[in-house]
């Protein structure tokens, strides 16, 4: 069946749920994989048995990520094989539809992007004043092609309710949603530890820099932050001092189960989340999330049962009376719950949803 369906994603930079989802579809469809890049912070692709396409696509100069994808995947292809089916993973894969168009074109999306759609005037202030023409001129260049490849997918799948409705928003096409995987074997409960665990990536959306000053104000409450990103020294510059809160860096997997599966609980409060596997991948644990109440976490996490869900204004504050109410007995209670809750998401009812728009 591996000659018959190539997924095709945008890179592999860190260990996401992008990331973990494509190689899913690889191992478990299978199917052979083309990426524009890969970095060391991400999941070793070589190990897959399937075949495997790098583009070796980004160069050496910072911040143009996006174009310099979109032009690989719209270049000549060095795919020799023919492919019954075609599925697409990330921002600028897309593109490389215009290469496949007697393939039955699946497209799972993550999320519309949102430099392009609805976050559009926070990543422009995000930049300095003499850059955002340039960030302007990518997304007029992007955007018309972006739309062209998602009009000729025969099949668009959401990974989320709440990513369905933003399709349907900004592009104005249709999605059918099939959940994320998560491998509910791979991540185990292994003790009832006494810290809070951060597994959230580093960046502005995530708000980790909340977390912290939350747990500043708790000093008698542990706080690990893993992972890693563009904000991490400055984050680490806002805990200077507080002893309470222990940074990691980016780590390996056995390292990670181990922190999750003996925290007390997670903590992940993003901005309007496009899905959110790391509630998932903790329920899975055992151990309950405090979550915001926003995007694909109210599909996910069930407040009182396998979490808190907690939202609106105040969030410190919230977030602070959320850790002081999540005892370690209140986590212990929850945690049949929570690995129930996280067979709603396991691998095979991904691969079972994925399989039916496949020829």
């Amino acid at each position: 069946m591996t000659d018959d369906i190539l997924t095709v994603h945008d890179l592999f930079y860190i260990k996401g749920g992008g990331e973990r989802l494509v190689m899913t579809l690889c191992e478990h469809l299978p199917s052979d994989l083309l990426t524009a890049e890969t970095g060391e912070n991400s999941f070793d692709i070589n190990q897959l048995k399937s075949k495997v396409y790098n583009l070796n696509a980004l160069g050496r100069i910072p911040g143009i990520k996006t174009w310099q994808l979109a032009k690989a995947f719209k270049k000549p292809l060095p795919v020799q094989r023919h492919y019954l089916n075609i599925i697409y993973s990330g921002v600028a894969a897309p593109l490389a539809q215009c290469h496949f168009n007697q393939a039955n074109n699946v497209f799972y999306c993550h999320t519309p992007p949102r430099f392009v759609y609805d976050k559009k005037n926070h990543y422009l202030k995000s930049l300095p004043v003499w850059q955002r023409p340039a960030l302007k001129a990518l997304i007029r260049w992007f955007r018309p092609q972006y739309e062209a490849a998602v009009n000729n997918m025969e099949v668009i799948i959401a990974n989320s309710r709440h990513i369905q409705q933003r399709i349907k928003q900004h592009l104005d096409k249709e999605a059918q949603v099939v959940y994320p995987p998560c491998d509910t074997d791979y991540f185990n409960w292994q003790s009832q530890g006494n810290y809070y665990l951060s597994l959230g990536r580093h960046d502005p959306l995530k708000r980790i820099d909340v977390i912290i000053e939350a747990f500043k104000a708790l000093p008698d409450k542990q706080l690990v932050v893993a992972s890693g990103g563009s904000q991490s020294n400055q984050l680490k510059k806002l805990a200077a001092g507080h002893n309470n809160i222990r940074f990691t860096g980016w780590l390996d997997e056995p390292q990670l189960l181990d922190l999750l599966g003996n925290c007390l609980a997670t903590i992940y409060i993003p901005e309007d989340e496009d899905f959110g596997m790391t509630p998932v991948e903790s329920m899975a644990a055992g151990k309950p999330v405090i979550a915001s109440c926003q995007g694909g976490i109210k599909e996910t996490v069930i407040d009182q049962e396998t979490g808190l869900l907690i939202s609106g204004s105040n969030l410190k504050e919230k977030l602070i009376q959320s850790v002081q109410s999540l005892t370690p007995n209140k986590a212990a209670a929850m945690r049949m719950a929570c690995e129930a809750r996280a067979e709603v998401f396991n691998r095979q009812r991904f691969i079972e949803g994925i399989k039916q728009f496949l020829k």
